[in-house]
């Protein structure tokens, strides 16, 4: 989980949070 947190922390900065969140959701 944590990982996956680090992902997502890392797409924000890209300004992806939310495609790469509903990437992970899925």
């Amino acid at each position: 989980m944590s990982r996956t947190h680090l992902f997502t922390s890392e797409s924000v900065s890209e300004g992806h949070p939310d495609k790469i969140a509903d990437q992970i959701s899925d």
